[in-house]
């Protein structure tokens, strides 16, 4: 964990110093550390943004190098969780450090107040708790733990830093047994595997009902559990049960019988090979494990009416408001889990949090639940939920109780973007204070700021005389509600506006083009209509770029294909750290067409590099890998916390405005005709030659290649951007015609992976 957060400050272009134990009998004293940082770069999911960051990461070991931390400004621990091993190596921290040095433990059970018995006052006020999750780079969770004797500027300084620099959602602890999150966050796990055992469900079904279909990551229960050791779960749940002895609720994070015996024969997942499943044979065949015979078999789809009904509602309230209402087998077993987690949240308070606001975001930015278990218990209906958990004999919390004697329908309101949460422990709505810097698109539309809207996109006024063009499709694809609103944006800024963003905040910032609408186009034979909705995003973006007020866009997460198109046309992008950036139309058989080729000709000005870019079909690993391959600029922005990124964007729009002159569409590109046309279309036989790419792919290599030589022109010209705006959708429109693409477009859909056909 150690050399994870080490990658995470580096990441933020912090330099660190990586010590950990001397490994007895080796040459190299510093191995441990080495070894910690080589599983960093070497993990999946990457724990640094670009390779080229462990640089800025020192490696060390206690025995040699603990003098060394007294030129550093910040001393984390992150050692294994034994008090006794954490208070002997802070005994010997506290000899050789800089009295100003800020001082935090990574612990995620232990009480700070047991690590720091006995240690001078002065240490103490430079002593706090900073609880990382795990992997600390994609996990957006940072628990601040204050000690009575904390510096208040120190949390101040620390809570600041974790968010701005580091990019973390930071929320504020007691010094409770596993703080908030892992406190909740073991508890449903818990209770989920109870229910499981209780109701003879399969790993394969309650991974099937505990995972997106609930708004919780693809990991789901049984599988997560895998990612993170089954030894490093039962610790943590048998550490707990031992740390809450006034707990009700506490024999529930006892581990069930049958992790003993997964225990015993070593199945503790991943990292041994397998637990609750394992990949067998060349084929890596998924195998599930039976809890009941400990026998391994192919994994099953799981199969409930209730949850294939569920999964054509897009609405997730909607959706788990209609499964907990079923009543076979998924609807009983989801009820349940639910029924006890808000149970035990809201006993949990005042004990764990004062507020619920807490809870809930601890659960959202350390487990990545789409809502923390105040937010569902609303979604679900906080009366009804609440008098379906009475007439089923449980008492609810006192708490509760009063919330409802007081009329509360919810716990959080939010009317004519005034936002307001339930304090259970005063009874009464209080209003949720302003975060500076962090722009909630949902709130600003219902405080009334829209300006346009259609079903795939919306106008939003972010203050300031700065407009927002926001997409809110099915996984924002672009399609003709979105080129129209670009439309309308490019003549409403001009019109009304100092300035211009592009951002959204839903899961992906645009992961290309709407695919099913092409492929049935192209099915129909709608040649002149595909055209035509091609060209309108091409002269959209080409607004975008030549527009006499200045346009930033704020890329996240997938954005791909069109999405990257749009990037590419900005004057500034401000990008979040966490960016997955690529023009991979080759994988549906396609080029791209919306100005991509055209943007790479310019950008790169090596048509060899735009080749293989474009059909590698490269996708940046973040921001600093995009700005690596030539997606963003030196000019463009970064911000590490993606909450900040619409608010850093409109703050960088502005900073433009003063000094904002438009260019004019270029004419004097130049391109490298037949002979670049010959060197690009050598190198795909070339890699068709070594079965790197198939027959087809060779096909549309050559499409490709002909677009960006300029259309395969006797010798070095110089062409216009509309002249390669015109070769891109001719291509584009040709390769629909082919069986070939539409398959491979078919394929996609289908499964979500490319076809190699």
């Amino acid at each position: 964990m150690g050399a994870r957060i080490a990658a995470h400050f580096a990441n933020a272009g912090i330099p660190a110093l990586l010590l950990d134990i001397v490994i007895p009998d080796q040459a190299d004293r510093n191995l441990a550390a080495k070894k910690g940082l080589d599983s960093a770069i070497r993990q999946k999911p990457a724990g640094f943004f670009v390779d080229s960051g462990a640089a800025l990461v020192t490696c060390g070991n206690f025995d040699d190098d603990l003098a060394r931390l007294a030129s550093c400004d910040w001393i984390i621990e992150a050692v294994t969780e034994n008090l006794d091993i954490k208070r002997s190596l802070w005994s010997k921290v506290d000899a050789v450090r800089n009295p100003a040095a800020i001082l935090s433990t990574n612990t995620s059970g232990i009480p700070l107040a047991k690590i720091t018995e006995g240690f001078p006052g002065a240490f103490r006020r430079q002593f706090l708790g900073t609880h990382f999750f795990n992997p600390p780079r994609y996990l957006h969770l940072c628990e601040v733990i204050p000690m009575p004797d904390s510096d208040p500027d120190i949390v101040s300084f620390v809570s600041g830093f974790c968010d701005r620099r580091l990019g973390k959602g930071v929320v504020l602890c007691k010094d409770t047994p596993n703080f908030i999150g892992n406190r909740i966050g073991c508890f449903w796990g818990a209770t989920v595997y109870k229910y499981a055992i209780e109701g003879g469900y399969t790993v394969e079904e309650v991974d099937a009902l505990t995972g997106s279909l609930i708004g919780l990551p693809n990991s789901a229960s049984f599988r997560l559990i895998d990612i993170v050791g089954l030894d490093i779960w039962a610790y943590v749940g048998r550490n707990l049960y031992s740390l809450v002895p006034e707990d009700p609720w506490r024999d529930r994070f006892l581990p069930p019988p049958f992790v003993d015996e997964m225990m015993k024969r070593k199945w503790l997942g991943e990292k041994t090979g397998g637990g609750f499943y394992r990949r067998v044979g060349k084929e890596k065949t998924i195998e599930a494990l039976d809890l009941n015979t400990f026998e391994y078999s192919p994994a099953k789809k799981a199969s409930f009416a209730s949850v294939e009904q569920a999964r054509n509602i897009e609405d997730l309230p909607q959706r788990l408001r209609a499964l907990v209402a079923s009543k076979d087998r998924a609807g009983e077993f989801l009820w349940k889990v639910f029924r006890d987690g808000f149970l035990y949240s809201a006993g949990r308070i005042p004990e764990i949090s004062d507020r619920v606001v807490e809870v809930d975001q601890a659960m959202r930015w350390g487990y990545a639940h789409t809502y923390g278990p105040f937010e569902l218990w609303d979604a679900l209906g906080f009366v009804e939920t609440a008098r379906r958990i009475e007439t089923e004999g449980f008492t609810l919390p006192m708490s509760v109780q009063r919330m409802l004697a007081s009329g509360a329908t919810s716990f959080y309101q939010n009317e004519a973007g005034s936002a307001r949460y339930f304090d259970l422990t005063s009874s009464s709505y209080q209003p949720l204070a302003a975060r500076p810097g962090i722009t909630v698109l949902a709130d600003v539309k219902q405080s009334g700021k829209v300006v346009k809207s259609n079903p795939g996109a919306s106008l939003i006024d972010l203050g300031d005389g700065v407009l927002c063009l926001e997409f809110h499709s099915k996984l924002n694809t672009l399609g003709e509600d979105i080129f129209s609103m670009i439309h309308t944006a490019a003549n409403e800024t001009e019109k009304n506006w100092q300035a211009l963003v592009v951002g959204n905040q839903g899961g992906d910032f645009c992961v290309g083009a709407n695919l099913m609408m092409v492929l049935l186009a192209a099915q129909e034979g709608e040649w002149e209509e595909l055209a035509a909705a091609v060209n309108r995003f091409q002269q959209g973006v080409m607004r975008l770029k030549y527009l006499s007020r200045p346009v930033v866009v704020a890329p996240f997460a997938r954005t791909l294909g069109g999405g990257t198109e749009v990037v590419l046309h900005a004057a500034r992008v401000q990008a979040s750290a966490e960016l997955y950036m690529g023009l991979v139309e080759v994988g549906v058989g396609v080029i791209p067409a919306g100005g991509g080729c055209k943007e790479a000709i310019l950008r790169w000005k090596d048509p060899k590099r735009a080749f293989e870019a474009l059909g590698m079909a490269k996708v940046s690993s973040s921001a600093e890998d995009a700005r690596n391959i030539g997606f963003l600029n030196k000019e463009d922005r970064i911000s590490m916390n993606q909450e900040r990124l619409i608010d850093d964007a409109k703050q960088l729009a502005l900073s433009l405005v003063a000094d904002w002159t438009p260019g004019r569409p270029r004419t004097d590109i130049p391109v490298s005709g037949e002979s670049g046309y010959a060197l690009m279309k050598m190198g795909a036989w070339l890699a068709h030659q070594g079965g790197f790419i198939t027959g087809y792919d060779m096909v549309v290599a050559e499409k490709l290649a002909y677009v960006l030589s300029g259309g395969r022109l006797t010798g070095e010209q110089s062409v216009s951007e509309q002249y390669l705006l015109d070769l891109e959708r001719e291509a584009f429109v040709s390769l629909c015609g082919d069986p070939r693409t539409q398959a491979r477009m078919q394929h996609m859909l289908k499964t979500g992976k490319p076809l190699r056909n």
